[in-house]
């Protein structure tokens, strides 16, 4: 099955407001690949998951991602849809879809696990930027 940017976007922002929990794949909890893989699939575009790992990066995140979706070059702009490795401190630790901002541009919407413990979205700002390591494109999205 097939689906559009916007389609992704909808479907992320359905779970604004959902609380964290590390390995939640459902409305009653999520963490930040959670997220992704509920919106994925609640699309149809996969029935993949990941389970088993831990709350502190180890350089599983980028395998996964690596391997479950279109890597983009470095530099890519992030456009609505794409999904957004992040690191924190030293490896990546967490991922965030973009989606449009309202006042224009893009923002991040994700699962956060330090305040607010909840699915949010905001703007994607310059420190933001700096913390995004690789963009990702789902496979099956028109973009």
């Amino acid at each position: 099955m097939m689906a559009t940017a916007d389609q992704v976007v909808a479907a992320a922002r359905s779970y604004m407001g959902v609380r964290w929990h590390h390995q939640g794949r459902s409305r009653a909890g999520l963490d930040c690949a959670g997220l992704i893989i509920c919106v994925a699939r609640d699309l149809g575009l996969t029935a993949f998951d990941v389970g088993g790992y831990g709350t502190s990066p180890d350089g599983r995140m980028s395998q996964i991602l690596r391997a479950q979706c279109i890597a983009q070059a470095p530099g890519t702009e992030p456009e609505p849809a794409m999904v957004a490795e992040i690191r924190f401190e030293r490896e990546p630790q967490h991922v965030a879809l973009i989606v449009p901002y309202h006042l224009g541009g893009v923002a991040l919407l994700h699962a956060m696990s330090r305040f607010p413990r909840r699915v949010t979205e905001h703007r994607l700002d310059a420190e933001w930027r700096r913390k995004i390591v690789a963009l990702y494109r789902l496979p099956g999205v028109e973009y």
